[in-house]
């Protein structure tokens, strides 16, 4: 079988922590786009995992994690991780497989990403990585992927400084580099799980463009990215957060608005531990948007959710929801795709009340208050996709399914 996961928001949503719980039934893993800037966090008893460029699956012994061919890779920052890994006592040795296909970063494209950003005239908010310029560069066919590294002629074309930080990567990565579409087309038999970044709503195609990522976070990306045809694909779950965040610029419609909701915003920020995990920056945080939420469902195909931290509310006496946008004095319940009208737009919500108990301690869907259980109905209701499993806590065990995701 093959699986999908994609966020379904701006990222951020706990798709790291889902992978890892996912894939305990696979046996391969394979991220299919995005670079460094991602960041994921595994919780597995007391052992905590920060990944960057490094699947997420990873965390789970005799699984294959493969970097796809829609990633955009960074060779320092790959071993620095896998070094990091192996120091806090994860065997990675034989299990990190790189397509021949993905892109390089180079670290001059690090500055090029800042500066670039800098002279724009509404910066995006890029975290400075180099994966917009080194996906840009993909585009206009002046890229260097993977396997050029071993093309002595392609390789000589590359400025020296290039060569010098290249050089001593070539041969520790040798052994790693495979052809994905023949792996995986070899390994068609078992169940392979496809690791997304980032959230749809960042997108290129998809999301509030310009304020998105470089490369594609849409489910359909998990087949560009990895080397496979679309319907080899099974089923795709979108992991949403029981509230919205986003880092950086751009347009978020439900962010919460301190003369209109108070200290929400700085609750949710310090309950929620919503700082990223790549760049440390705060994540502007809202009510849980629904009409988002319905177009990520809407134009990715997604099959189930899977919703996160719904334990953050916890201790609230009500929950608001945004249910539509207000913008300039009509209601709609569709996404705009222009960055002006969801700039102006305002959020239309309404209020659940709260359950008062303490979800982490919950270890399946009956267990849960029907408080909860009337929330999660009605976010089915009008994304019109059920949710198939529910995350109360951040560690892998917090987890429990309302349906069977290998099933």
């Amino acid at each position: 079988m093959k699986l999908v996961v994609i966020g379904a928001q701006w990222g951020d949503e706990g798709k790291g922590k889902i992978v890892d719980y996912l894939s305990e039934e696979s046996s391969i893993v394979v991220r299919f786009s995005g670079g460094a800037n991602a960041g994921h966090t595994i919780v597995v008893g007391e052992k905590v995992y920060k990944l960057h460029l490094i699947p997420s699956g990873i965390v789970n012994p005799d699984k294959t994690a493969i970097l796809g061919s829609g990633m955009v890779i960074d060779p320092e920052s790959m071993f620095k991780e896998l070094e990091g890994l192996e120091a806090e006592g994860l065997d990675c040795k034989g299990r990190i497989l790189v397509s021949d296909r993905a892109h390089i970063v180079l670290p001059r494209y690090r500055d090029m990403d800042v500066e670039i950003d800098k002279s724009r005239k509404n910066p995006i908010g890029t975290t400075g990585r180099g994966i917009g310029v080194t996906y840009a560069l993909k585009s206009s066919r002046d890229g260097f992927r993977v396997g050029d590294m071993y093309d002595e002629n392609r390789y000589a074309m590359l400025e020296e400084e290039d060569r010098r930080f290249l050089d001593p990567f070539k041969e520790k990565m040798r052994d790693m580099v495979c052809n994905i579409s023949q792996y995986l087309y070899e390994n068609k038999d078992k169940n392979i799980l496809f690791e997304g970044a980032q959230g749809v709503l960042l997108d290129l195609d998809s999301g509030t463009y310009p304020y998105v990522s470089s490369g594609y976070s849409s489910s359909a990306g998990a087949a560009m990215g990895s080397g496979i045809g679309p319907r080899q694909l099974d089923r795709i779950y979108g992991v949403f957060k029981a509230y919205s965040t986003r880092v950086g610029n751009g347009p978020f419609p439900s962010e919460y608005d301190r003369e209109r909701d108070g200290d929400l915003g700085d609750q949710i920020l310090k309950i929620g531990q919503e700082f990223g995990v790549t760049t440390g920056r705060a994540r502007r945080c809202g009510y849980l948007d629904l009409v988002a939420l319905k177009y990520a469902c809407w134009s990715n195909s997604i099959d189930y959710l899977v919703m996160t931290k719904i334990d953050i509310f916890d201790s609230f006496d009500e929950i608001k929801v945004c249910t539509g946008y207000e913008i300039d004095g009509e209601v709609t319940d569709v996404l705009p795709a222009r960055i002006d009208l969801m700039a102006k737009a305002k959020p239309v919500t309404r209020t659940f009340k709260g359950w008062k108990s303490d979800l982490t301690k919950c270890s399946s869907y009956e267990e849960l208050p029907g408080e909860v259980k009337d929330y999660i109905s009605f976010i089915e209701d009008y994304v019109e996709t059920p949710i198939g499993t529910v995350s109360v806590g951040p560690d892998r065990n917090q987890t429990f399914n309302r349906v069977q995701p290998w099933g």
